[in-house]
């Protein structure tokens, strides 16, 4: 492993150690967490105090995840060309600003508003971290892009439970203020310690040939990545694999109420949707580090289709013993397991592929999947069990979209990314070669 500190070498940078950089950006991620992993706990009290469907609250999801996903290649572009403190700074105060006007408002537009304001800031947090690791570790891309990754999804865990009991003893309005003022705050201080590496940085004794995962070392605007069949092979896996995710996310408080498991008390006084919601968000941060690190030892398409039908399993296990308060617990734990790793494979393959200059960019593109299938997940999938009366439908929808992107990652995504890696590098050689005419 490289350190980077003070160094006569050119290749290391003068500045705070890498590990610095990483430890501040799980920090940011774990406070921007809660925004979308513990909305589930709040539509049961909006729809009663806004008089509202499940359906209508669940906008205010969708906008926000929209707003989180589609700006994200626009902030990438601000932080490759401003450096990520600035703009994941202004992403903490928005992140805080947007529960604390959430828990101020008093109709569904406002709601609308606040949450979705929420989302810009979340994606200027996410897409800052997580470009900052794939340029920093290029060595370690999978396992540290899963670290980072990981943080959003376990930040919730050490939260839920406060949050719980602060909502049923305060109401929601105060849970989302206070939370709010404490998110804002932490990110914004740990954004003032992420600074991106220096031009032509690589860490020491580090090469694109000794990887052992095939990295291109030719850095791919976003206009030529959208030029590539990868990037589109790439999109419709995420988008298909975010969706099945997304719903368990979104959905979990009103599939537990439909099953009749909310309220069953299962370990130390806690219902089984509370531990279910805390073991979810354990299992989805551990996931990413995971997944990301054998996928750094065995490749990312390979590692893709192991998850993959390891979540379609996991869905069939859920629809099968929904309804024992235990079994829904384990089962919605393994769902987030097998689902949370595409925000470390699918970053990784980004930085793989196009390169690390436009890492942040590029990975915002990409990542814009997420918003697609937060539609179908949140208010979709709501509209949809109510119109049936049932989850069932969805549930198969979910099993048959993991099962689909697995063999997309190994009979598609595989043989396209090495036409990609070709490209690249022949685009390297020409680019060579017309710096040497030049000279």
């Amino acid at each position: 492993m490289a350190t980077n500190v003070t160094s006569a070498v050119p290749t290391e940078p003068k500045i705070v150690n890498r590990w610095v950089q990483l430890i501040a950006g799980v920090i940011a991620m774990m406070a921007i967490a809660n925004l979308q992993y513990a909305w589930t706990l709040f539509t049961t009290p909006l729809t009663k105090s806004m008089n509202a469907t499940l359906a209508a609250v669940q906008v205010a999801f969708a906008a926000f995840i929209l707003c989180e996903t589609w700006l994200v290649p626009f902030e990438g572009y601000l932080i490759d060309r401003l450096g990520p403190r600035l703009v994941i700074g202004i992403g903490g105060i928005l992140v805080g600003l947007s529960w604390i006007g959430s828990g101020t408002a008093g109709n569904l537009h406002a709601l609308y508003f606040w949450y979705a304001l929420g989302g810009v800031g979340a994606g200027a947090v996410y897409g800052g971290c997580m470009g900052n690791s794939l340029k920093w570790f290029p060595d370690h891309r999978g396992m540290c892009a899963g670290f980072t990754a990981g943080a959003y999804g376990l930040g919730t865990a050490l939260t839920v439970a406060p949050i719980a009991k602060m909502m049923k003893v305060s109401g929601y309005q105060h849970t989302f203020i206070f939370w709010g003022i404490i998110q804002g705050i932490i990110c914004f201080a740990a954004a003032m310690l992420i600074i991106a590496p220096p031009k032509g940085w690589m860490p020491k004794g580090w090469t694109q040939a000794s990887a052992k995962v095939r990295t291109s070392a030719y850095d791919m605007t976003y206009w030529q990545m959208l030029g590539q069949p990868s990037f589109y092979v790439i999109y419709i896996m995420m988008t298909l694999v975010a969706f099945g995710g997304l719903v368990v996310t979104a959905q979990i408080k009103p599939i537990a109420i439909f099953y009749h498991v909310d309220k069953v008390i299962v370990l130390w006084g806690l219902s089984a949707l509370v531990v279910a919601i805390e073991l979810d968000r354990i299992l989805n941060g551990l996931c990413r580090p995971f997944w990301g690190w054998v996928s750094d030892h065995i490749g990312r398409e390979n590692t893709m289709f192991i998850a993959f039908l390891a979540q379609a399993l996991a869905v069939v296990g859920l629809l099968m013993l929904i309804s024992h308060p235990v079994w829904f617990v384990v089962m919605t734990g393994l769902c987030f397991f097998g689902w949370g790793e595409i925000f470390s494979l699918f970053p990784s393959i980004v930085g793989d592929l196009y390169g690390r200059k436009w890492a942040t960019t590029n990975y915002g593109v990409v990542y814009t999947a997420k918003g697609l299938a937060s539609v179908f997940a949140g208010p979709v999938a709501a509209m949809a069990s109510v119109k049936t009366g049932s989850w069932m439908g969805i549930f198969w929808v979910m099993i048959a979209c993991n099962v689909v992107a697995a063999f997309l990652a190994l009979f598609w995504l595989k043989p396209v990314a090495i036409n990609t890696y070709q490209k690249a590098q022949e685009m390297l050689r020409l680019e060579e070669a017309a710096a040497r005419a030049a000279s």
